[in-house]
């Protein structure tokens, strides 16, 4: 079936007839609905997210594997192979180096080929990625460089998709679509780790090639999947493609492309191109310049490295290293149930998504976070026996319950809502620079701390907590004082918000149909008068009823 249908007549006239809409009336409802199209479309492209875990999962898997050992590790005096800090710093921390290259360049080809052509290149990259890592022998710098040209697949996707689903998806079910991503990424680490369980038994070079050229399949869904869908509406009217922006509005909301909340999401797209159009040409700064710039894209760089710094890939890096210090008999086993809680929790993350608040559900998370880092680190400081975990049995299965307890918590809140927080918090006209700022934000913490956990937990062994429990605290503050609730709110109404200084503790029942008092004191809108002060703002309602 063609992705866009005929319509008579008679249809398009019956799709025009709409109710009488007071402007800044938000509450009518509208008649989008949730189509296959659209779920289909967030979960293709979140194939990219898939990658990301698949990659990231695996590779902790790897280090404890005799035939991985012996081909890229180094003999001791023992006659034993392992892995030195800085070679399995090394080995993990290139795929976050080649990633923050990646969301680098990302920003400007998404802009200048399209988001979906964009999703497809990225792919390429990750599949000449794993070439060169399954095709190594004996040199463990060949499978770093592997991984760090995946990785430049791997950011690029970590950027392009989040803004493909934001662009894309219809405003009632876009944060879920967007946290979708997250989602995949917990799918993609629980699957490595299954097959990582599944042939670490294995005494040749099968044990890790199986699960690394997995890869490559993965890569090749999406880099060829993703052709089949369209382009995003909001990028396609930027390049002056309005009738084909309407249809795949109309056809991903379920309604007909002259319907009323097609010419609503039309009418706001156009006002704020028309308004990008009226100043001069866009620099590279004024990310940092325009209106409410600097406060958004610092924010989004925030937010993006306060993920990693809530210390969830501390686990999933070092999973299998950490809890084998702990006396368990086979470590995998431990990663698979972490990863299992993670992927059936991040399910619970999607609802909160739908149903709750971005900042509740982030500042309850950041607040789980800081309690379960703080009894894991005393608890491994003082009570755990380094030397001889098995004879401390009761303060390893502690380490373990708080993990998991706190996997629950980054599964809900800061793993999901992050990607979609910042895939709403730009104009159009910044999103594709800003979106890649703080990805590559996200992607330098996440190198740094793969690179760097080694030789901190060398030094100040499960104390290391402290430094995550502390960020978790931090990020608590700043999304209380900084961050504007945005669900169910569209992305121009949203820009709007953040434009006039709505203030971020009383956001959830911000009135958009009247400008608040301190947008003026703040000097973003001068009345001409005090009765001017006072008239309501014309904007197109966030929601309008039609009648077919």
């Amino acid at each position: 079936m063609p992705f866009f249908s005929k319509r008579t007549e008679t249809e398009a006239q019956n799709a025009t007839m709409v109710d009488n809409v007071t402007p800044g009336n938000a509450e009518l409802p509208t008649q989008s609905r949730v189509t296959f199209m659209a779920c289909f479309l967030g979960l293709v492209a979140s194939i990219g997210g898939f990658m990301f875990g698949y990659v990231s999962g695996q590779i902790s898997g790897f280090f404890a594997m005799e035939d991985y050992a012996r081909r890229f590790g180094q003999l001791n005096s023992a006659g034993e192979y392992h892995f030195t800090a800085v070679r399995q710093g090394t080995i993990t921390s290139l795929l976050c180096a080649g990633a923050l290259v990646g969301s680098l360049i990302a920003g400007k080809m998404a802009d200048v080929i399209g988001r979906r052509l964009s999703i497809s290149v990225a792919a390429l990259f990750s599949m000449i990625g794993t070439i060169i890592e399954i095709s190594s022998q004996h040199s463990w710098a060949q499978f770093a460089v592997g991984r760090g040209i995946n990785g430049i697949g791997i950011g690029a996707l970590s950027v392009v998709v989040p803004m493909y689903q934001s662009e894309s998806a219809p405003r009632v079910i876009r944060g879920v679509l967007v946290a979708s991503y997250q989602l995949f990424i917990t799918l993609g680490i629980w699957t490595a780790e299954m097959i990582n369980y599944g042939t670490e038994t294995m005494t040749t070079s099968a044990s890790w090639r199986i699960p690394n050229g997995l890869s490559f399949l993965w890569a090749l869904i999406l880099g060829a999947g993703i052709l089949f869908l369209p382009e995003s509406p909001r990028f396609a009217y930027r390049q002056g493609r309005e009738e084909y922006a309407r249809k795949v509005i109309g056809r991903l909301a379920g309604i007909e492309p002259d319907h009323a909340e097609v010419n609503t999401q039309i009418t706001e797209i156009r006002i704020k191109l028309q308004e990008e159009q009226a100043g001069k040409e866009t620099s590279w700064f004024e990310i940092f310049t325009g209106p409410r710039m600097f406060y958004r894209t610092i924010l989004g760089m925030t937010l993006q490295a306060g993920q990693q710094l809530t210390g969830a890939n501390f686990f999933f890096y070092y999973g299998t290293t950490v809890f084998s210090a702990t006396g368990l008999s086979n470590s995998y086993v431990t990663q698979i149930i972490l990863g299992s809680v993670n992927v059936g929790c991040t399910f619970a993350g999607l609802y909160v998504v739908a149903k709750c608040g971005r900042r509740k559900a982030l500042m309850a998370g950041a607040a789980w976070s800081f309690i379960c880092f703080m009894i894991y680190a005393f608890v491994g400081h003082f009570m755990l026996d380094q030397q001889n975990p098995a004879s401390t049995p009761q303060a390893g299965n502690i380490l373990i319950v708080f993990s998991c307890l706190f996997i629950v918590a980054f599964a809900t809140t800061w793993g999901p809502l992050v990607w979609a927080i910042v895939a709403e918090l730009y104009p159009a006209r910044y999103r594709a620079p800003c979106m890649a700022l703080a990805t590559a934000s996200n992607w330098l913490w996440n190198f740094l701390i793969s690179f760097f956990t080694q030789f901190i937990t060398g030094a100040i062994d499960y104390l290391y907590g402290l430094v995550f429990g502390g960020c978790c605290f931090a990020l608590f503050w700043i999304v209380f004082f900084f961050v504007i609730e945005s669900k169910d709110r569209s992305l121009e109404e949203i820009d709007t918000m953040y434009v006039l200084h709505v203030n971020p503790i009383t956001s959830a029942s911000w009135d958009g149909s009247k400008v608040p008092e301190d947008a003026y004191s703040s000097g973003v809108v001068t009345p001409a008068n005090d009765e001017e002060a006072q008239r309501p703002v014309e904007r197109i309602p966030t929601k309008t009823k039609a009648e077919v």
